[in-house]
């Protein structure tokens, strides 16, 4: 079975929001007018969850990690640099880099709508386009990270991030204590797409199971 598949097992244990409702609806009829491959859908939703994103902003960081200097040109431009990896297109046109550190800690969001740099991190989570956090982690971002399970230290400084159409946020994480001598691959599989966007505070490796 896919991760598409379970994906979809998953869902179907829960029932539908309106919205995946309305969704499921407007596909059924699109289908049956024959302007809709279902099997295009699925390959479309497929490619952006587990291939375009968020893998490719892991491999980008992890690079940044490794690299000083291509970390420099990432902050610097972070188009350009992330356009090294060979990640651009549509909703990653303007991209801007920010970087968490022992007393910074970056988060992002959209306030207008649900602006997200799909190139990097594929699809956005329903959450992020929520208007309860759209709002709050503009007001209440430490309340909020810490509703995601983040605790920051009084003394650091929360920055909070607002994409819009013309221009998207993304995060580059902290490095885990311990990866010293962590391959740039093995680097990628610790970063999630919540760290990219700022809601998640890495683990060391050997709390995710990755040895040295």
């Amino acid at each position: 079975m896919s991760d598409h598949d379970h994906n979809h097992d998953h869902a179907n244990s829960r029932p539908l929001t309106d919205v995946e409702l309305r969704v499921k609806a407007l596909e059924q009829v699109l289908t049956e007018k024959g302007l809709v491959d279902p099997s295009a859908v699925d390959a479309l939703i497929e490619t952006y969850e587990t291939k375009v994103g968020p893998h490719n902003g892991a491999q980008v960081v992890a690079r940044a990690w490794t690299d000083p200097e291509y970390k420099k040109r990432l902050l610097i431009n972070g188009t350009e640099a992330i356009a090294e990896l060979g990640y651009s297109g549509i909703q990653g046109e303007d991209m801007v880099v920010v970087e968490n550190t022992s007393n910074i800690h970056n988060v992002l969001v959209c306030t207008l709508c649900s602006c997200y740099p799909w190139p990097t991190l594929g699809l956005p989570p329903v959450w992020y386009k929520s208007a309860p956090y759209r709002s709050r982690v503009v007001s209440q971002p430490r309340e909020v990270l810490k509703e995601f399970g983040v605790e920051l230290d009084k003394n650091t400084e929360v920055r909070v991030w607002d994409s819009t159409a013309e221009l998207r946020y993304m995060v580059l994480p902290e490095r885990p204590q311990g990866t010293e001598l962590l391959s740039e691959n093995e680097l990628s599989s610790l970063v999630t797409r919540d760290s990219m966007i700022g809601v998640e505070v890495l683990k060391t490796a050997e709390s995710q199971g990755v040895s040295e």
